[in-house]
């Protein structure tokens, strides 16, 4: 029954994606280390990686507009309106 609550990061971090093409994006909560980099309170894209979660980090696109890794204690998940994700899409 304890099981059953136990949730592992990975599954938090799982960047797959969603119906209709729709890709993960997570909110930046902390940069330490990587402040020219990261920016606190924005909107990154996350890029699926399955082995990168295991290890409790997670591949965002970054300012640089690449894709690094950084602990995923870094981020916050966030499920954005279809409304909003098409529009930030649209941006990049």
């Amino acid at each position: 029954m304890g099981s059953a609550k136990k949730r592992s990061r990975s599954n938090r971090f799982s960047p797959k994606k969603r119906a209709h093409g729709a890709s993960q994006y997570a909110v930046c909560v902390k940069n330490d280390d990587y402040p020219a980099s990261l920016e606190i309170r924005k909107l990154y894209q996350m890029v699926a990686d399955e082995k990168s979660g295991a290890l409790g980090l997670v591949r965002i696109i970054d300012e640089s507009g690449g894709d690094y890794l950084y602990p995923a204690h870094y981020f916050v998940p966030v499920r954005l309106p279809r409304a909003v994700e098409r529009a930030v899409r649209l941006a990049s």
